[in-house]
């Protein structure tokens, strides 16, 4: 079954997705479609396990069922009939059905989801021979989404999103997603061969997915996915994907990584889950102000989320720090200054134009990375 052709979607934040086209590539997958938010390859089982275990900037990994145009719960309920689901779901699994509609003529989401599933057990009573499902096996989670009045129907291999990695079990106000992290990281082209600082750590996010990528781990080695229950998966399958995983771990490298807050109590919090991360010695923590943090004069790359006068400060508090960190900052031109926000006179403020920006979504919030080369 390993080798049963698939058409994978990954969504990821907007702005990202040269990042995440590039990462399946990497895994010896040619894209066969990117657009908005997502990127699309043809794949197998094992591909899979691959982006599961190895992907860092996207969202989830989903099978792409079919696509087609639904104007009515009938056009709805046919398309979603006549897909093979006896090829994916034993009659004990569990199926449940969520989604999204959005300038389409079906808009109730909770009535589109109810023909989805009716549609669903329909397909599998008429191949099983039994009317009831207990649904206590392995997860098969469906996913429907209605654009523009076509409907694209999906089964979530993930379960919990790839951002969650396992080693952040709390944070501070507004953290940053682990994925928008790393691929933040992946345009300054950093691979570990330089000093690495980020002086608005926060809870740690950015310092352990700096480390995490300069040593050679893989995000999903340490976390659970649904599809490791499916049956069609093939038996040790995602255990052969972990092994390969360890044996690619950068174990000589040690990548020189500072990280600093002001606030103690998000240092001690950034410490704690640089350890759950098995990355700790790899990142000196400090507790610091931004505007004097202490700077290396030899060429590296400083990446990092200040506030953005959104969730976090006022937006007269941040023209200040803007300001302080610009002028300190400038005096070492020797580092990449890479920096993420939402404020739109961050330049005004910060004392000079970029040399780069690019549009990024943290969560729903448009920000842009400002890129300075020196």
């Amino acid at each position: 079954m390993s080798s049963k052709r698939l058409l994978l979607t990954i969504p990821t934040f907007f702005g990202t997705e040269a990042t995440l086209a590039h990462e399946v590539r990497s895994l010896g997958y040619e894209t066969t479609e990117v657009t908005d938010g997502r990127v699309t390859f043809e794949g197998d089982f094992e591909a899979v396990a691959l982006a599961n275990v190895f992907i860092r900037s996207g969202q989830r990994v989903l099978i792409k069922m079919a696509q087609f145009r639904a104007t009515t719960f009938e056009e709805l309920f046919q398309g979603v009939n006549s897909i093979e689901w006896e090829h994916f779901i034993q009659k004990d699994c569990a199926f449940p059905v969520k989604g999204t509609s959005l300038k389409s003529q079906l808009s109730s989401v909770p009535a589109c989801t109810s023909i989805v599933k009716k549609a669903v057990v329909k397909r599998l009573s008429a191949k099983y021979g039994i009317e009831q499902f207990e649904e206590t096996g392995p997860m098969m989670r469906i996913q429907f989404s209605l654009m523009r009045d076509e409907a694209t129907i999906y089964l979530d291999t993930t379960g919990e999103p790839l951002y969650k990695r396992g080693y952040r079990a709390q944070g501070v106000v507004a953290p940053m997603r682990e994925t928008l992290a790393f691929s933040m990281i992946d345009i300054t082209r950093w691979r570990g061969d330089r000093p690495f600082i980020d002086p608005f750590c926060g809870s740690g996010t950015i310092p352990i997915e700096a480390a995490l990528y300069a040593k050679k781990i893989a995000p999903g080695l340490n976390r659970n996915f649904v599809s490791e229950k499916w049956r069609v998966m093939g038996q040790g399958l995602y255990d052969d994907v972990r092994e390969e995983a360890r044996s690619i771990i950068d174990n000589a490298l040690e990548p020189i990584i500072f990280a600093s807050d002001i606030d103690p109590q998000a240092v001690r919090l950034a410490q704690e889950n640089a350890r759950k991360a098995g990355v700790d010695k790899y990142i000196r923590f400090s507790v610091c102000d931004a505007s004097k943090v202490p700077l290396f004069e030899e060429k590296g790359v400083l990446v990092s989320n200040p506030p953005y006068g959104e969730r976090l400060m006022d937006n007269t508090s941040c023209e200040s720090l803007y300001r302080k960190i610009g002028k300190h900052f400038s005096a070492y031109t020797n580092i990449g200054k890479y920096i993420l926000t939402s404020h739109e006179g961050f330049e005004d403020c910060y004392g000079r134009p970029a040399d780069k920006k690019r549009k990024l979504y943290n969560g729903m919030l448009k920000c842009y990375l400002y890129q300075y080369f020196k």
